[in-house]
């Protein structure tokens, strides 16, 4: 294999602890803003905050002055329409996810769309309907209005068909969803999706399209099929199904099937030749016309008993406010609603986003599908958030503005007002078809398992507890449980980092890990560990425990033993069966030594040994008299690489103060290097230094402490090359987060 020639270079600079740096380069002070101060600056107005106050909150403003009327308009027309149709679709089929009357979808598809015209800060998301939000209204609206026996005694419900009850359960769950997203956008909590990782987002809309799946079963197969929710109502619903397998109605398996294998083949074909085809093939546009027309030609309803859309009242609905009462009643549900439609939306925002070079307001964003929620449940629409297919069709098809989405909804206004009729005879088996084809892009996120396995695994847990959890539990209950899971798996990650013990790559000044290379330099009797984590009241013990591991001894049962060697040692001296000689202590007496078993003040023997009362000093690692036994320290110093510890707690500072005093009172040198600047500025406040733990133990670099420490306990014999005077550095690339160098060194601060 070729060798590659490294170039380097050098830099000479003198030796720094923090303290002699400190001396060196002065720091800027810096004055922090009081709380009262940055109050004061968010509640002053002025032209100008006034103005970026408008732009934030009406983000169509900011895109429509820069709108392009030549280059972008007829882009979002052709888009505009594309997507319109698809909606069109896409409503009427996810209304049966969440078991409404078709022509439900139709508002969903119109309303937050032009509200979201006007607040949302993504220009190329299709906002609607989608298929995970659908199946959860549904959930919802079965166990309130389920399909067999009366619906739960609710105010308002009085006088009203089964159907309308549903449309006000929907409603009312859509309103307060709109109002918990309202909310947490106004309160700049948009961070909040941060904590849905990919991976549980992946695990958790598989199982989604599982129960979406089942879910369309009856339409496809034509049973009835009443819907159920809860936990493992998705083994009941396959129950309820292959029961009554033997009543399958043909046209609608026929049927279902032929529109599958059809759309399947095109949709392939649309995404291998999207770069050649100018818009990609509306095939379930096309077959749905079909369908309708071959529906209304052989009256597939009469002469089949096929199940379709029949009637679709003209016009829109007058609106209503939501029931108070079903609000009590649905409030746990609505919570992951909100954190789903705002997670999944803001995802496929946010891709968009980054490949057309615009920045997109995740607070923004939930005020938009806040609003948009609130305003589509008034006019009787369910949750809206945005689905992938169609939001795929409006930016492949040239969309540049919501102006295509602005167009899409007066495309379904059309539908809804004028030629909806047409509509009436299209069997629910084909938008059931309509919907599991769709369902591919989810389910064969399966194929991340094996991926995730083996470069993983706690992310693989993740997305299997997600998925299992949400396809037998439901999907509110299964979002949970991914969330635990997930936030332990951070907690397990932090709590038992893979600590190390460093050693130095011969002839340089880096310091890997010990087991992962051979060329490697460790000093006789220094140590160099590392934690790569915070240190907090949960992994102390961890810490010290493993720190206990790598200096091979343990510093308080050295101490103890240490002290109670010397509590012998006196007690001999006293009786005169020990003297000082010119060879040292020498035992005097012949007859047997009984060792002290006084355990009475414990106290005393965790101090530091004390000399001050004996003739001579102890050698600890030479033989001692009487046949007293210490514990060899064979460690002189020891390096904690502090530089990726990001914080300590108040527990932590407690523990690792009283580890360091364990091992300096047996008389080992304790350095801390790389430590941020913000960790020695609390530990100052926490007065943890005192006469033992002092400020000088603490190293900008690891390669200064390692100097200092040859300077002090200089090496017999060759001495290797360190760079004891010059540092030697790879052409490496480092991320630096803000710093800059400090003139005439290497040091980023």
């Amino acid at each position: 294999k070729k060798r590659v020639k490294m170039k380097q270079y050098m830099v000479t600079r003198p030796l720094y602890s923090e303290d002699a740096f400190a001396d060196v380069h002065e720091k800027i002070h810096r004055h922090h803003k009081t709380v009262r101060h940055h109050v004061k600056q968010y509640f002053t107005c002025d032209l100008k905050r006034a103005k970026n106050a408008a732009l934030s909150l009406l983000p169509f403003i900011g895109w429509m002055r820069i709108y392009q009327l030549k280059e972008w308009l007829l882009s979002d027309i052709v888009s505009g329409v594309s997507t319109g149709l698809v909606a069109v679709l896409q409503g009427l089929a996810y209304s049966l996810l969440a078991s409404l009357p078709p022509w439900y979808g139709l508002f969903t598809a119109f309303f937050p769309v032009i509200v979201y015209f006007f607040l949302g800060t993504s220009r190329h998301i299709s906002v609607g309907a989608f298929p995970v939000l659908s199946l959860m209204v549904g959930a919802v609206v079965t166990r309130l209005v389920p399909d067999e026996g009366p619906p739960v005694n609710i105010t308002g419900f009085e006088g009203l068909t089964s159907d309308e009850q549903r449309v006000m359960v929907a409603a009312s769950v859509t309103f307060l969803m709109g109002i918990m997203q309202l909310t947490m956008g106004l309160l700049q909590v948009g961070f909040i999706v941060m904590y849905l990782s990919d991976t549980l987002v992946s695990g958790f809309t598989t199982a989604a399209a599982v129960h979406i799946l089942v879910s369309q079963l009856k339409f496809v197969l034509g049973l009835v099929v009443p819907g159920l929710s809860g936990p493992l109502s998705i083994v009941y619903t396959l129950e309820k199904i292959f029961v009554q397998i033997e009543k399958t109605n043909v046209c609608d398996l026929v049927t279902s099937i032929l529109i599958m294998v059809v759309v399947f083949i095109v949709k392939e074909i649309n995404d291998r030749y999207k770069a050649k085809l100018p818009v990609p093939i509306p095939i379930e546009v096309i077959m749905t016309v079909i369908a309708c027309g071959v529906s209304y030609a052989f009256n597939f309803r009469v002469n089949y008993k096929v199940d379709v859309v029949g009637r679709i009242p003209v016009g829109y609905e007058s609106p209503m406010g939501p029931n108070m009462q079903i609000f009590g009643q649905t409030a746990v549900e609505a919570f992951p609603m909100a954190i789903v439609g705002f997670a999944v939306a803001f995802s496929v925002a946010k891709v968009y986003s980054v490949k057309h070079d615009y920045i997109i307001d995740g607070n923004q964003e939930l005020i938009a599908f806040g609003a948009s929620n609130i305003i589509g449940a008034a006019f009787k629409s369910f949750a809206a958030s945005t689905a992938l297919s169609r939001s795929a069709v409006q930016e492949s098809t040239g969309g540049k503005t919501q102006i295509a989405g602005l167009l899409s909804a007066l495309i379904v206004m059309v539908v809804t007002l004028a030629i909806g009729f047409l509509l009436e005879p299209l069997p629910k088996s084909v938008l059931g078809a309509v919907v599991i084809v769709n369902l591919k892009g989810m389910l064969m996120q399966i194929r991340e398992v094996p991926y995730l396995w083996r470069r993983d695994r706690p992310d693989c847990v993740v997305w299997v507890v997600t998925c299992l959890a949400s396809i037998l539990l439901g999907l509110d209950l299964g979002l949970a449980v991914g969330l635990g899971i997930e936030l332990l798996t951070v907690v397990f990650r932090a709590q038992f980092p893979r600590c190390s013990v460093l050693a130095n790559i011969t002839g340089t000044d880096i310091y890997k890990d010990r087991k992962d290379y051979m060329s490697i330099y460790e000093p006789e009797g220094v140590k160099i560990f590392r934690i790569p984590s915070p240190i907090f009241f949960a992994n102390i013990d961890f810490f010290r425990g493993k720190l206990v591991e790598a200096v091979g001894f343990n510093p308080l049962r050295v101490l103890r033993k240490r002290n109670k060697a010397l509590r012998m040692i006196r007690k001999l001296l006293k009786k005169g069966e020990l003297q000082m000689t010119s060879k040292g202590l020498l035992l005097i007496s012949s007859g047997p030594i009984e060792e002290s078993e006084d355990e009475s003040n414990m106290e005393e023997l965790d101090q530091p040994t004390d000399f001050k009362d004996l003739p001579v000093q102890v050698n600890w690692n030479s033989e001692l008299p009487a046949n007293i036994h210490v514990p060899r320290v064979d460690v002189h110093s020891l390096i904690l690489d502090f530089s990726a510890v990001s914080f300590l707690d108040i527990s932590a500072l407690k523990g690792l103060k009283a580890a360091l005093k364990e091992l300096i009172r047996v008389e080992v040198e304790v350095y801390i290097v790389a430590c941020d600047a913000y960790i020695l500025k609390k530990l100052h406040s926490c007065m943890f230094f005192d006469d033992e733990v002092k400020s000088s133990m603490f190293f900008l670099t690891l390669h200064d402490a390692m100097l200092h420490i040859l300077e002090k306990h200089p090496i017999r014999g060759a001495k290797p090359y360190l760079g004891p005077h010059r540092f030697i550095h790879r052409n490496l690339s480092h991320s630096f987060e803000s710093c800059f160098c400090v003139a005439g060194t290497d040091l980023y601060m």
